[in-house]
């Protein structure tokens, strides 16, 4: 199955991609405008934060651009629409729990928004057979849930 891309010709961005990476972006901004609290970090060495962060705008940058590297696209239309439903349903998922969280913080809604984004790259890795994302996928996931589930002292314990 071919590309989908912004531009006729081009296949270098992957349209679904940038646009899901976009709306996953906007619930952290707001969050970001409106709580406007410094990260805590509490429980976690300095380089499972960077590991975090490799993956993250890893995972971000190969869902949006496509390299040519470890990309094999979806494998048949069936792969696509079930790529479009994860999609949707994780996103969804997301926005729902992350309104849950503007009105109360929990550990519960902490750890669903730290897994929530690494089933979405993993699961968009896997559709698209792209290797590396899967690779960049799976290292924020380990990274972004250690954090997320030591850092219990950014949350209030309000469970």
């Amino acid at each position: 199955m071919e590309k989908y891309c912004i531009i006729d010709g081009c296949n270098w961005i992957n349209i679904f991609g940038l646009i899901t990476v976009i709306l996953m972006l906007i619930p952290n901004i707001i969050y970001a405008i409106k709580f406007r609290v410094k990260e805590t970090r509490c429980n976690c060495c300095r380089s499972m934060y960077i590991l975090e962060q490799i993956g993250r705008y890893g995972s971000m940058f190969l869902m949006a651009f496509n390299i040519g590297i470890a990309e094999f696209g979806f494998a048949s239309t069936q792969h696509f629409v079930a790529y479009l439903i994860a999609n949707t349903a994780l996103l969804v998922a997301y926005f729902i729990v992350y309104a849950l969280y503007f009105k109360r913080q929990t550990n519960w809604k902490s750890t669903a928004l730290a897994i929530i984004p690494s089933c979405l790259f993993l699961t968009d890795g896997i559709l698209l057979r792209h290797y590396l994302l899967v690779s960049f996928a799976i290292i924020f996931a380990l990274a972004h849930i250690c954090i997320t589930s030591k850092d219990s002292c950014s949350v209030q314990h309000n469970e």
